[in-house]
C-alpha cells in the first residue's frame, strides 16, 4: 500500500475495528481484484455480497457513464419524475408478485429496514416488533434495535422499545406474533449465522401467524437478493410472500442503493397524517437507479442464475477435507464450518495471502464465507478451492 495512503487511511478515516483488513487495490475486474503491487486475487465475497454481476461490467458501467452525462441529483426524492427511479421501479415490481406493486428507493440496506419498521407502525397502528436472534438487519439505531446480542448495542442505548426476539426456524415460537404486534422481520437465509436457509415451514407459518393477527410479514432479501441462491428473490424457492421485502446490496450493481417494496396503498400512508412520513435527500438517485436497472439486464440476459446450482455443488465436491464439520447455504451462498474461531481465522489469513479473499461471520466466527461473484467459472472456482484446501490442510494438519 503506499505509505501515504495508509497513514491517511488510519489517521483520518475513521475505523470499523482495530484490525483493519488494510490491502490497498487499485483496480477489479471480473472476479479479481489487483493490488498497487500488480497481484491479483480472487475475490470469493463479493463485497459481501454486492457485486454478484463481478466488477467492472461494462453494461453496468456504460449506464453509470451514460446518466453521468444526463444528470445526476436532481431533488430530494419523490418530488420530481426522474426517468431513471421511475423505469427501475416499474421493472422490481413487474419481477415481483402483485401485492409488492410500490418501491421506496434509499441509499442502504440498513435504511430499507428503518423504512420498513416505519411504514409497519404507520400501517397498523402498533409498536411491538418480533425478530430473530442473531439476525443482522444493519447497523443504524433502528436497526441495531434488531440485533439480539447486547456486545452489539448496549453501548448506544437507549434503542427502539418493544422488540421481541425468537430464535429462527422456531416455528412454536412464532406464537409471539400477536394482536399487539406491528410486524415480524426475517431473513430468508440467515446471512451472519452462517447462511442457514430459513425452514419452508417456518415461513408458512410466519405468513399464517401474520395475516391472523394483522401483523406486517418483513423479507429481509439485502444480502439474497438478485440471484444469489439461484433465483432473482430466495422466498421465490418456497412461494411465501411478504408484506414489505427489504433490497440492497446488489440492488445496485455496485453503486450504494437499498429499497423497501409493498403495496401501493400501505406506501401511501407514509404520504399523509404526517405529510413526508418517510423523507430521504439521495435515495433513488439517477446514476444508482440506472446501474441497478442495467444490473437487472445483465442478469435477464446471461445465464447466471441457471447456473448457480451447478457452481455451488462443484464447490462442495471440491471442499471435503475432514477438517470441515459442516457445510451450510443456499445457491452460491454458503460457510465452511470449522471447530473454532483461531482455526477459521487462521486458514483465512493464509488464503489472503495467496490472493484468495474470504471472511468470516458476525454471529457465527466458526464459518468461513463463501458468496463469489455469479460469474465465477469453473476453472476459477476450482482454483479457488485448491488454495482454501491446501490452507485447510496447513493450518489442521490432517
Amino acid at each position: 500500500m503506499n505509505t501515504t495512503h495508509r497513514e491517511f487511511f488510519l489517521q483520518h478515516q475513521a475505523q470499523t475495528s482495530e484490525f483493519p483488513i488494510a490491502l490497498e487495490f487499485k483496480r477489479a475486474e471480473g472476479c479479481y481484484l489487483y493490488d498497487t503491487q500488480g497481484k491479483a486475487y480472487l475475490d470469493l465475497i463479493s463485497g459481501i455480497s454486492v457485486s454478484n454481476l463481478g466488477h467492472g461490467n461494462k453494461h453496468v458501467a456504460n449506464a453509470i457513464i451514460n446518466q453521468v452525462n444526463s444528470h445526476m441529483h436532481l431533488m430530494v426524492y419523490g418530488e420530481f419524475i426522474q426517468a431513471p427511479q421511475a423505469r427501475l421501479a416499474r421493472k422490481l415490481t413487474s419481477l415481483l408478485p402483485e401485492t409488492l406493486n410500490c418501491v421506496y428507493f434509499v441509499n442502504s440496506g440498513a435504511e430499507a429496514t428503518d423504512g420498513a419498521l416505519k411504514l409497519a407502525k404507520r400501517v397498523t397502528g402498533r409498536s411491538k416488533i418480533v425478530a430473530c436472534r442473531k439476525a443482522y438487519h444493519g447497523s443504524t439505531h433502528a436497526a441495531l434495535s434488531l440485533n439480539s446480542e447486547e456486545v452489539y448495542k448496549n453501548r448506544f442505548r437507549p434503542l427502539l422499545p418493544d422488540i421481541h426476539f425468537i430464535d429462527f426456524n422456531n416455528t412454536q415460537q412464532l406464537d409471539c406474533i400477536d394482536e399487539k404486534t406491528a410486524c415480524f422481520i426475517v431473513e430468508v437465509v440467515a446471512s451472519e449465522q452462517g447462511y442457514i436457509p430459513a425452514n419452508p415451514d417456518f415461513l408458512e407459518a410466519a405468513r399464517k401467524r401474520c395475516s391472523e393477527h394483522c401483523a406486517l410479514l418483513i423479507f429481509d432479501e439485502i444480502q439474497t437478493g438478485f440471484g444469489r441462491t439461484g433465483k432473482l428473490f430466495a422466498f421465490e424457492h418456497d412461494h411465501v410472500v411478504p408484506d414489505i421485502l427489504l433490497l440492497g446490496k446488489a440492488l445496485g450493481a455496485g453503486m450504494p442503493m437499498g429499497a423497501f417494496i409493498s403495496s401501493q396503498h400501505m406506501m401511501n400512508t407514509l404520504a399523509k397524517e404526517p405529510v413526508l412520513g418517510h423523507i430521504t435527500t439521495f435515495g433513488g438517485h439517477p446514476v444508482c437507479c440506472s446501474a441497478a436497472l442495467a444490473g437487472i439486464e445483465e442478469l435477464e440476459q446471461n445465464r447466471y442464475m441457471e447456473e448457480v446450482a451447478a457452481k455451488a455443488e462443484l464447490f462442495k465436491q471440491n471442499l471435503t477435507h475432514p477438517a470441515i464439520r459442516q457445510v451450510n447455504g443456499k445457491g452460491l451462498m454458503m460457510s465452511l464450518q470449522f471447530d473454532s474461531f483461531e482455526q477459521n481465522k487462521s486458514i483465512i489469513d493464509l488464503c489472503m495471502k495467496d490472493g484468495l479473499i474470504v471472511d468470516w461471520f458476525l454471529f457465527a466466527p466458526d464459518r468461513l464465507r463463501i458468496t463469489p461473484p455469479l460469474c465465477i467459472t469453473p476453472d476459477e472456482i476450482e482454483k479457488a478451492c485448491s488454495v482454501l484446501s491446501r490452507n485447510i490442510n496447513l493450518v489442521s494438519g490432517n
